[in-house]
């Protein structure tokens, strides 16, 4: 492109976003060398994801190619960036037509990545102040051209999101400090003490490996221990049957474990003996009413967690397949989302959304038929969405022929979610009766299903919502229902004898659980009560590529459905602190970088803040024994 000329240029993520800008710009195109002119003067070209990566260490002094534990931690004063060997050239297209251009649009992907990878560019071509103030910023979440074109009309300035990019820099930089001076020292010690090899450390990724290891060695030093129930058979005024359960009394606590389950079967056979053939009397009866909404349309780790415990996929050919369903299909919006609500500007495509599913996916035809699209849940909502909303479908028709049997599968489940929310909640009756039988309390309790609403949704065995999470512990529900003050008489007892059972192993639903809700698995209970709030290990767009590197860095294997630390892996994790394992320090992490981005916390606290506790973690590691075989670690010492 000449230089002389003025023109509009647009710098999306990647080419399938680049090409979509430029399907709703004036004709005709002309491409060019790594960039598309439409006929009205502007260009769009792309990244190809970061064109730019953080300098290795002997960049910033040769003397770091030789790996010595008298030089970390490294910490460079001025952060040098360098284009990626493997896209070089498409880094010089770019920063040619960004120097020549007189206006820009930053169109990256709507997200902290998104926001970075475009804005690391223009950093580097040392703007002046008064061409970076023009700037603006297209957000992108659906690659429909109608949705294309709105975006376009609707953009904002780049300055808005320099917060989101500081947050973003701030994570690449402190990962980029944890990662390469933890791998060094831990290497570095692992082989003075006889290890062959490199010890791989990461913020996110060896908590993770933690979570997993903790738990196989749970399972591996399980001791079952038996335990008893007892069940009250009991027979009302009308000879209507139910089974009441037992509830130790303070007195108990002697014979009971941590979670209250009854040790001792003496104790339990002498319950029996005491209330067979006694009357008892009822004591409570709480008969209440109860909804459940539908389940919110889907972000990404929600939908990854449906389809491993649907389809057992895993977390990567979940996100592959939906950047497959985005870019290539255009048939739903943007995957990597953390969001489930939706804009209320999102109404007004109800139909056209309808119109979509009915035509691709013929099985959802009844579904539709009804659904009463007059309905509204609480997923419209302005004040819950930023950059990027829940993934739901678009507004294209196609013929599912064209799809994979897995990219129909998860297209099926986004639209059956969706279709959710033009619902009726489901109602149900939660009954509790407490009677007393000499001076013993027990317990029934039950729920009468009164209006199935969005469940009928999700009747086929091998599809459970992941609200469906009410039971119903009795045998039978009494038609006549009993009042307080009334006696029943306990014509029989139950005495079930039982075993206590290891944790499951993780799969990879329960580990991406255990990573969105990392706060049941964090010690420090100031952060536990924070995280419940703002809960994650890692993100949406890294999550699934972290639990893969684990397994390409052999720490798990795949036994079946489960995924299990390897003998190395566990080595590991026994090997080093305890905090370095925890998911507390990243988890914390994570909450000062969301409160980067909203301007709640500075660049350099956070920065100062790492760099210190890193000092220390090394200085601990470098006089630590750090012992890792390849040989099965002794489990009894975890």
């Amino acid at each position: 492109m000449q230089s002389n000329q003025s023109f509009r240029l647009f710098i999306a993520e990647k080419p399938s976003l680049a090409r979509a800008i430029a399907d709703v710009l004036p004709k005709p195109h002309q491409k060019g060398n790594g960039f598309i002119k439409a006929g009205n003067g502007d260009v769009v070209s792309w990244c190809i994801g970061h064109l730019l990566e953080q300098a290795t260490p002997e960049v910033y002094d040769e003397r770091y190619k030789k790996w010595a534990l008298d030089d970390l931690p490294i910490v460079p004063d001025k952060w040098i960036l360098m284009p990626k060997n493997s896209t070089e050239k498409q880094f010089n297209i770019l920063v040619d037509l960004i120097k020549s251009a007189d206006q820009i649009v930053h169109a990256g992907d709507p997200d902290r990545e998104g926001q970075l990878l475009v804005d690391e560019v223009l950093n580097y071509c040392q703007l002046t102040p008064e061409k970076r103030k023009t700037i603006q910023r297209c957000l992108i979440s659906d690659l429909n051209a109608s949705a294309v074109e709105k975006s376009l009309e609707q953009l904002r300035s780049n300055q808005d999101f320099i917060p989101l990019s500081t947050s973003a820099l701030a994570r690449a930089r402190a990962d980029w400090l944890y990662g390469m001076n933890m791998s060094r020292v831990c290497t570095l010690v692992g082989q003075r003490n006889g290890y062959r090899g490199v010890l791989s450390i990461g913020r996110v990724q060896t908590p993770i490996l933690g979570l997993v290891v903790r738990r196989d060695l749970e399972i591996t030093q399980f001791v079952p221990k038996p335990f008893y129930e007892v069940f009250a058979i009991l027979q009302t005024k009308h000879n209507e049957i139910f089974k009441a359960k037992w509830q130790p009394s303070e007195a108990c606590a002697p014979y009971q474990d941590e979670e209250g389950r009854v040790l001792v079967k003496r104790l339990a056979e002498n319950v029996c003996q005491r209330i067979k053939n006694q009357s008892g009397i009822i004591d409570k009866v709480s008969n209440k009413k109860k909804e459940l909404a539908p389940p919110m349309p889907f972000n990404l780790s929600a939908l990854q967690i449906e389809m491993a415990k649907r389809n057992g996929l895993s977390a990567q050919e979940v996100l592959d397949i939906c950047q497959s369903l985005y870019e290539k299909h255009k048939l739903i919006t943007y995957p990597r989302s953390d969001c489930r609500f939706l804009p209320e500007e999102h109404l007004k495509q109800i139909n056209g959304v309808k119109a979509a599913i009915e035509n691709n996916c013929s099985e959802l035809q009844t579904a539709i038929n009804d659904a009463d699209f007059t309905l509204r849940s609480k997923a419209w909502n302005d004040k819950k969405v930023d950059a990027h909303h829940a993934i739901i479908p678009t507004l294209r028709k196609t013929k599912m022929d064209n799809l994979s049997s897995n990219e129909q599968a998860v297209y099926q489940v986004i639209a059956t979610q969706y279709l959710a929310q033009f619902y009726p909640v489901y109602k149900y009756a939660e009954l509790q009766i407490d009677v007393d039988i000499g001076g013993g309390k027990f317990t029934s309790k039950a729920n009468q299903m009164l209006d199935e609403g969005w469940k009928v949704l999700f009747r086929s065995k091998n599809y459970q919502a992941e609200s469906d999470k009410d039971s119903n512990e009795n045998n039978g529900l009494l038609t006549k229902l009993v009042k307080k003050g009334e006696l029943v008489q306990c014509i029989d007892t139950e005495l079930l004898s039982k075993e206590t059972q290891p944790p499951r192993p993780f799969t990879d639903a329960t580990l991406l659980s255990a990573m969105t809700g990392i706060a049941r698995f964090v010690k420090d209970p100031e952060i536990k009560k924070i995280l419940r709030e703002t809960d994650g290990l890692g993100t949406e767009a890294t999550r699934a590529g972290i639990i893969e590197l684990l397994f390409k860095r052999q720490f798990l294997t795949r036994q079946g459905k489960s995924i299990r630390s390897t003998p190395i892996g566990q080595n590991l994790i026994l090997s080093l602190p305890e905090s370095v394992s925890m998911p507390d320090m990243t988890a914390h992490w994570e909450l000062q970088l969301e409160e980067i981005s909203k301007k709640e916390f500075s660049y350099q606290q956070f920065m100062y803040q790492l760099n210190s506790s890193l000092l220390s973690l090394v200085e601990q590691l470098k006089h630590s024994r750090l012992k890792i075989q390849s040989a099965s670690p002794n489990m009894k010492k975890g």
